[in-house]
């Protein structure tokens, strides 16, 4: 049911706001494409893409944020609300700064490092004093560290107008332009991150229930821990070297996720990744239409919505 979910809004995306192609059109193209038809080309290399791009970092970005909520069991954790966005982005405008490259490849190693260094420094800000990294101490540093690196990378483009010129609209969180090759590249590190995590359900299930219940059942935490981190690192850095940071998405799909099938992360990681990718598509057709012929990023579409949801995740947890 939610893989045909996610495949309904694929098919959807593609097809929707195309007045110019027929819809039968879209359909051979997609089933029996030919080369040298201007239409196929445009959906092979433009539409399908840029879809399959939304799909993925959907995916990315909820399971890591499912992954996440469930290690610090913390129900607002999310790899923007907890740095980690912030901590990629800034080290790709870094990285275009002082090596004036614009490979992907590169984008995803530096985002990586990027979000792995945010992480460690939100965990350790959280875990400082007493009580250890409660949900609370965890949100506040991420909020500080969010709001540092943003400043940071702010400054950096504004001082120098080459490297804004060159991800300036990246930056707010965007799809347009993606293609193929840049998808070959990418794919493979947050496929094999969905996997690893689809793998980790059991363990996470148990992590959520209590570090004291996960030692009492002879699981080894610390081990699964790390794993967790590099996979949530893996995902939250490639979903952003890919798309921008693009915010809110780990933090609303696996409520949903939770509330259609209970708190077993066995069901939780795979229907977050679904809803996840169902959502960015939906949000970048949106932006797509919204203003047209202007287009609005999608990472300030998802805002929108996240926003909202956060405020009232917040007064619940306020409430409690």
């Amino acid at each position: 049911m939610a893989t045909l979910l996610l495949f309904a809004s694929l098919l959807w995306s593609v097809t929707l706001g195309a007045a110019e192609i027929e819809r039968a059109t879209v359909f051979s193209a997609l089933l029996q494409p030919d080369a040298t038809e201007f239409e196929h080309l445009i959906i092979q290399t433009v539409r399908l893409p840029r879809v399959l791009a939304g799909a993925l970092v959907g995916i990315a970005l909820a399971v890591a944020g499912a992954i996440m909520q469930a290690l610090t069991r913390n129900p607002l954790a999310d790899s923007g609300i907890l740095g980690i966005n912030a901590g990629a982005a800034f080290a790709v405008v870094v990285t275009v700064f002082l090596l004036r490259v614009s490979s992907l490849g590169v984008y995803a190693m530096a985002g990586m490092l990027g979000a792995a260094a945010a992480g460690a420094l939100v965990y350790g800000l959280g875990s400082a004093g007493r009580g250890g990294p409660t949900p609370l101490r965890l949100t506040l540093a991420g909020v500080i560290v969010t709001a540092f690196l943003a400043a940071l990378t702010t400054l950096i483009l504004i001082s120098d107008r080459e490297t804004l010129d060159q991800i300036r609209f990246w930056t707010a969180g965007s799809l347009a332009g993606r293609d193929m090759p840049l998808l070959t590249q990418i794919a493979p590190v947050l496929t094999f991150g969905a996997l690893g995590a689809f793998l980790l359900g059991r363990q996470i299930t148990t992590i959520s229930l209590g570090e004291d219940v996960a030692k009492g059942l002879g699981q080894n935490t610390v081990a699964i821990k790390v794993l967790a981190s590099l996979i949530v690192v893996a995902l939250a850095g490639g979903a952003v070297a890919l798309a921008g940071p693009i915010g809110f998405v780990g933090l609303v799909a696996p409520h949903i996720a939770r509330f259609i099938v209970g708190p077993d992360y066995r069901w939780v990681i795979p229907y977050s990744g679904v809803l996840g990718g169902v959502m960015v598509v939906v949000a970048d057709v949106a932006a797509r239409i919204a203003l047209r012929p202007q287009e609005i990023p999608v990472g300030v579409m998802m805002a929108l919505v996240g926003a909202p949801f956060f405020i009232y995740l917040a007064r619940w947890r306020v409430r409690r």
